[in-house]
Parts: structure tokens; sequence; C-alpha cells
């Protein structure tokens, strides 16, 4: 049997369960999923003002907090914290084990997801892409747990990718450690069964799950992250650290197994092809579950690839009203700063006026209620740049002195968007590379 932990769900996760399952967790794996959609396009901005940065900001604090209990206890750890730069993310780990004297850590990094200077040279964008010009930043490819089983087999304890596909992080160690066949489409699928519950961390113990009253969860300011027991034939019980906050049930495990999969029965991963339809899921004890019943089909010909680029800059002004009135007086300002924005020529391609509170998340049509006693007016737009997204802030804020009474704590903001496109490569194209280093 294997334990595999989930030491991170996000880039900005919290550090202490993870520190918790290396102390406690008996693990024989740790895995630190951190990369979202747009992570490694906003990482490449910062690679390019910096050829040192481009990798999770917050790995070696992660490291310096997990490393030396791991390597105590023989807990190896897999993370695509390497972002845009596993490189330099190695690097970083290596200062890290250099300074709590962790003689012989072996870390191995993965590259060759990036493919930017690949679809650059041969025009593989497509359209509309191609027409983005120099807006692309980024191109990514998905790469799936045979480089990260290569880079275990090679001896390293910690193993750093750049965009490996978040299942993959945790089918790699069970791959490795079963010797299970790259063609044994039953067990990789039921492998990436297991990721897939544990990639989003506290989401499967009781995080995402909570709703007071309906869904109530025990702990959740010292929520635990889940970590599995798996079988050699891929069964497994998810679990948590005893003590730790938080609840594994039936019910967390069930609402994770359908997060972002599309169709149960063809849950396409660089690996294999998932199906998660004969899927049983039972509580054997409080915070066990007991999760087998997936398979799977041949692995598909083509990787997914993530495209980031520019999409122009959003403004936005926010002012709060509160007292008899409010909903009105906030109402009153939106329309001021939309005629004001009309009146001034701003250039912006979308508008957006909420109340917050009110009708921000759902819209006018499920707003109907109660007047609220305190309201946020909020404004937001996309422009071609920044100047002109400035616009949309200075009017909130202009309304202090022009616009309803009683507005208070305005602010304003410009921030650049970064889009993200998907298009697929041949597998063939796309060359996943390993390197060590040891301290």
């Amino acid at each position: 049997m294997i334990r595999i932990g989930a030491g991170a769900g996000y880039s900005g996760d919290r550090i202490e369960p993870a520190v918790e399952l290396a102390e406690k967790g008996g693990l024989d794996y740790l895995v630190f999923e951190c990369l979202a959609e747009r992570t490694i396009a906003l990482a490449q901005l910062q690679k390019a003002k910096d050829p040192e940065a481009g990798y999770d900001p917050l790995l070696g604090e992660r490291m310096q907090a997990v490393l030396a209990a791991c390597r105590a206890r023989g807990t190896r750890i897999v993370t695509n914290s390497g972002a845009a730069n596993p490189r330099a993310a190695a690097r970083r780990v290596l200062e890290v084990a250099r300074s709590l004297g962790l003689a012989g850590t072996r870390i191995a990094v993965v590259t060759g997801d990036d493919v930017l200077a690949l679809l650059q040279r041969g025009k593989g964008l497509g359209e509309p892409l191609a027409q983005l010009g120099d807006s692309v930043i980024s191109a990514n490819a998905y790469i799936g747990a045979g480089p990260i089983v290569e880079a275990l087999a090679g001896g390293a304890d910690v193993v750093i990718t750049g965009r490996a596909a978040d299942p993959s992080l945790f089918l790699a160690p069970l791959v490795h450690a079963f010797g299970w066949s790259s063609d044994d489409w039953a067990r990789l699928g039921q492998g990436t069964l297991v990721g897939h519950l544990l990639e989003c961390a506290g989401q499967v113990t009781g995080g995402y799950f909570a709703d007071p009253g309906f869904k109530d969860v025990p702990g959740l300011a010292r929520l635990g992250f889940p970590l599995a027991e798996v079988a050699e034939d891929g069964s497994a019980v998810i679990t948590k650290v005893e003590g730790s906050g938080g609840r594994v049930s039936e019910a967390t495990c069930k609402e994770q197994l359908l997060y972002e999969i599309h169709d149960p029965a063809r849950y396409v991963t660089p690996d294999v092809v998932a199906d998660f339809t004969g899927v049983t899921l039972a509580e054997l004890d409080p915070d066990r579950v007991a999760a087998r019943g997936a398979t799977g089909r041949a692995r598909p010909e083509q990787l997914k690839v993530a495209v980031g680029y520019r999409d122009g800059f959003i403004g936005e002004g926010q002012i709060s009203y509160a007292g008899p009135g409010a909903l009105a007086r906030a109402r009153l300002a939106l329309e001021i700063v939309a005629e004001r924005l009309r009146l001034t020529g701003a250039r912006c391609r979308e508008v957006r006026c909420d109340v917050i509170g009110v009708d921000a998340l759902h819209g006018a049509r499920l707003s109907a209620g109660a007047e609220p006693y305190e309201v946020r007016a909020r404004v937001a737009g996309r422009s071609e740049s920044a100047a002109e997204a400035a616009r949309i802030g200075r009017e909130v804020e202009a309304l202090y002195t022009n616009g309803p009474a009683a507005g208070g704590g305005a602010t304003q903001s410009v921030r650049e968007v970064i889009a993200v496109a998907t298009l697929f490569l041949p597998r063939e194209q796309v060359s996943a590379r390993v390197e060590y280093l040891e301290v």
C-alpha cells in the first residue's frame, strides 16, 4: 500500500496542512498541485522581468516547512510549482536543502511543456490565435505521468515540473511504486480517480463543501488536507490526518468526483481517457471513504495546450453607501458614471455596473428582496490601454463630491487581462526531459 497526500490545491494554498501531512501522515509521497489555467502565463510575465522568477512564489517557504520532515521520513515530493521556470524552481529548492543541511537530496526537473517557440516556428497557433501576434505570451502542453515516473526511477527526492496535468502528479508515484504498465488503462483510470479526488486538497476534506445549516463541517479554521491509501490494484481509501479539521465523507468525495470532469465516461488526461461511471464510494469509518470502480481507455493522441495572451486592461472603481436610501443612491451613482463615460468618450469594449450585495453575482432578475442597509457600487470596464481603463476608477472616485450623498471608501484599480485559449498538439511534438540537481 502507498500513502500519498495533497499538500496544496492551488498556488496560494495554506502551508500548515502540508506540514501536518509531512509530520503525521506517514506518507510515501507528498504532492503539491499549484497551477491553474492562467498561472503559467502570469508566471511568464514575472520571468520576463527576472530570469530567476516565474515559479510558485511560495515554493521556498513550502520547502522550508516540509523538506526536512519529508527527508527524515522518506517521503518524496512531487510538484508542478515550477510553472514557467522549473529550472529556477529547482535551484531554489536546492538552496533550501543546503540551508537545512540535507546532504544527498536529489532534485529532478521536468521540462519540455513550454511549446511556445515550437508553435511560433511552425505557425501552429491556428486561427484565430495566429492573429494575436505579439500578444501571445505562453503556450504550455499538459504533460502526463511518464517523465515524473522517470524522475522517480532516477532516485529523485523532489520532482519539479511545469504544466503537468493535475491528476498525473498523483498517478506518477503509483505507476512508479506498483510498476503499472503505460497501457494498463484500467489501473491508470483508477489512479487518475485517486489523483482527481486529491488534487484540490481541502476541497475533498470539506472546504469547498461546507454550507452552514445544510452541510456542516467541523474545524474549518484548521482544515486538514487529504491523503489516500492506495492498493496495487488502484483501489483507495481517502482520509486525512487524525484530529485535523474538516470531514471526509461519501458526500464530500462525490462533490469532488464531479468537479470539472465534463463527461464522467470520458475524462481525458494525457495518460488515459478515464471512465468514472462505475465508481463507487463507501464510508468505512468516520473520515475514511473507499473509492474504486474507475477504469479507462487508450490515452489521446493529442495533448492539450494552454495558450496565454494579453487581452487588454480592466479598470474598476467602487464606492459604498449606507443607511436609508442606500440602494437608490448606489444605483444613481452607477447611472452617473455610465453617462460620464459616454459623455467623455471613454473607449471601453464593455462596461459592467453592479451593486455588490444586490445584483453583482446573479443579476437583477434574482435580486428582489428586502432593502439592504449597506451596499457597494462597482463599475468595471475593459479597454485596450491602461490609460483608458484608469478613467473608470477616476469617475467613480469623483462621486465623492459630484454624486449622491454620503459615498465613502472609494477605490480604483487597473489590471491587465491575461486570457487563456486552448489548442491541441500531436503528442510526439512534445518532448519532456528530466534533469537532476543534487546537494
